[in-house]
């Protein structure tokens, strides 16, 4: 599957679907994004925008889907477009309500009930890292991709340097990373490709120096990764750092997220990195 594809698979609203017909914020953004990488067809990008930009919820962030009434983690895929194209205000919005957003362990309400039970923050719960959905916990992919959306904002460097420290917190024992805790039970837990990449992609290269064996837990995952998901984040992770990107195992794309990922992931590699 190629730009074509992608391109052939757009609805008549403008937005995309996952698979199927309903279009979907989270495909739509990341087909928009490479679509703007890849110097795709005017008239597809604009239509693209034009369904974004008309399910900004009240409260300035994005639900997943017209038939859910919450703003998610999504409007961090959304506010990757530039600024430009998707319009400054809808963008600044967007960021404000990003930045009020963090995952329930580290809000002041639940800081404060754990103090009057006696109890002391473990070393991940200290820095607050961004959960999918409100009133929830913090995650590794939501935190990644909120740094990656804001990193252009001129207000949110002091809550960015937290989200990095999170990510540093959850680090696995293998120096790369899951989807959120690095033990359970005592036990070390596994990274996995696609939270690896991601968290990598968002880790900002002045501190590629500290991350050389996360590099060597991303190489060994690329080499066996057969998800195209995986095998994308690895790629834009490993190159945001100015690390050679070696050919991978052929993946296969099964929706419309596999397909703009990879196209992402090429265009950063043809020196048109849409993150950088």
């Amino acid at each position: 599957m190629d730009r074509g594809d992608l391109i052939a698979s757009q609805n008549p609203d403008g937005g995309w679907p996952f698979h199927g017909r309903l279009s979907c914020t989270e495909p739509t953004a990341l087909a928009a994004l490479a679509l703007s990488a890849t110097g795709s067809p005017q008239n597809s990008y604009e239509r693209a925008l034009t369904w974004l930009r008309a399910r900004q919820r009240a409260d300035g962030g994005w639900p997943p889907m017209d038939s859910v009434s919450r703003s998610t983690s999504v409007t961090s895929l959304v506010l990757m477009l530039p600024s430009g194209h998707l319009g400054p205000r809808l963008s600044e919005r967007g960021a404000e309500w990003l930045l009020s957003l963090q995952g329930q362990e580290t809000s002041p309400l639940y800081r404060l009930g754990q103090r009057l039970r006696g109890r002391t923050a473990p070393a991940e719960e200290t820095h607050a890292g961004w959960p999918w959905y409100p009133g929830s916990a913090a995650w590794v992919t939501p935190t990644a991709m909120a740094l990656l959306a804001l990193s252009k904002h001129p207000g949110a460097a002091e809550r960015c340097l937290d989200g990095e420290e999170f990510l540093r917190a959850r680090m696995c024992a293998d120096s790369g990373w899951n989807h959120g805790s690095a033990r359970a039970l005592n036990i070390e837990a596994d990274s996995y490709p696609e939270t690896t990449g991601i968290a990598l992609l968002a880790l900002p290269r002045s501190k590629s120096g500290q991350l050389q064996p996360s590099f060597r837990t991303a190489l060994r995952h690329l080499g066996t990764c057969r998800s195209a998901e995986g095998n994308a984040w690895l790629r834009l992770g490993l190159h945001a750092h100015g690390v050679p990107v070696p050919g991978s195992p052929p993946v296969r794309c099964h929706d419309t997220r596999d397909i703009a990922l990879q196209l992402l992931a090429d265009a950063a590699l043809d020196g048109r990195n849409i993150f950088a």
